[in-house]
């Protein structure tokens, strides 16, 4: 859905998405996702169990962002990207736990409890999100890496910043002849780094689904509104192969090198 997801989420995903998801979700979710980028042949791995009040998530990601200059003016090198001079990445492993509290019938405030590795260092993150939910229209917010935990020291410093997203979905009932459907928009409220240069992006998407839920299509389209442009546009499909059992697969392209690739899932929901 182009990344328009944080209004939407409510299965373990939320994890991930928006932890105060959950609330609005399954008794048990799980999900276990892979995906790879084609031109940066970078990957992300995620592993997710979720209950209404509890989320416990792994996942194992590859960030890049365009690399700083050293202080003998020189790029660092992490890792250095063969392919985009002046930019590196770096894997970093995330544990996370996700509780959540309801403040009256309509809003939900949850955290997300992190330990982050990555350069040989180990740091606790939070991330915090909230969803308010009016009928068939929802309203979410997340703040990602809260303390913004630094890696390394010196010229090799990775900072995760602060991200803060905000978005909004409206989702039609099930009806006989159609399973329903979903419309959604996010937006970054930050700057984040990336392996560009900085971005701040905005995405739309649309999901719908067929009779008894059994095939669902979706595609969303996002750039970012500071530097070039630089825009991705992707779609993907479920199937329930038995009832709470369903896979995922997805493929982005567009003229936004980092994100062109393609993703497959698993997902267990009762």
């Amino acid at each position: 859905m182009g990344g328009a997801f944080t209004a939407v989420a409510d299965d373990a995903t939320a994890t991930w998405w928006n932890p105060a998801g959950l609330a609005s979700g399954a008794y048990l979710s799980m999900l276990v996702e892979y995906g790879r980028t084609t031109d940066r042949d970078e990957t992300h791995r995620g592993l997710a169990l979720a209950f209404p009040a509890l989320g416990l998530g792994y996942y194992r990601m590859t960030v890049s962002e365009m690399q700083p200059a050293s202080s003998t003016g020189t790029p660092n090198a992490s890792r250095q990207d063969p392919g985009t001079a002046g930019v590196r990445s770096v894997d970093v492993s995330q544990f996370g736990a996700t509780v959540g509290q309801s403040i009256g019938g309509r809003f939900v405030v949850a955290t997300t409890l992190k330990l982050l590795r990555a350069m040989g260092d180990s740091h606790g993150g939070l991330d915090v999100g909230a969803m308010a939910v009016f009928g068939v229209a929802r309203v979410g917010a997340i703040v990602r890496n809260v303390s913004e935990p630094t890696f390394g020291s010196g010229d090799e410093a990775l900072t995760l910043r602060r991200q803060v997203r905000v978005g909004a979905s409206v989702t039609t009932l099930a009806r006989s002849s159609f399973g329903g459907a979903t419309l959604a928009i996010d937006a970054d409220m930050r700057r984040v780094a990336g392996p560009e240069g900085d971005e701040r992006r905005i995405a739309g998407g649309a999901e719908v689904w067929t009779p008894r839920r059994i095939l669902g299509f979706r595609a969303g389209i996002s750039g970012s509104t500071v530097g070039e442009s630089r825009v991705s546009a992707g779609g993907g499909a479920s199937v329930t192969l038995r009832p709470g059992l369903s896979a995922d697969l997805q493929a982005t392209g567009g003229s936004d090198r980092s994100r062109r690739g393609w993703g497959a899932g698993f997902r267990v929901t009762f």
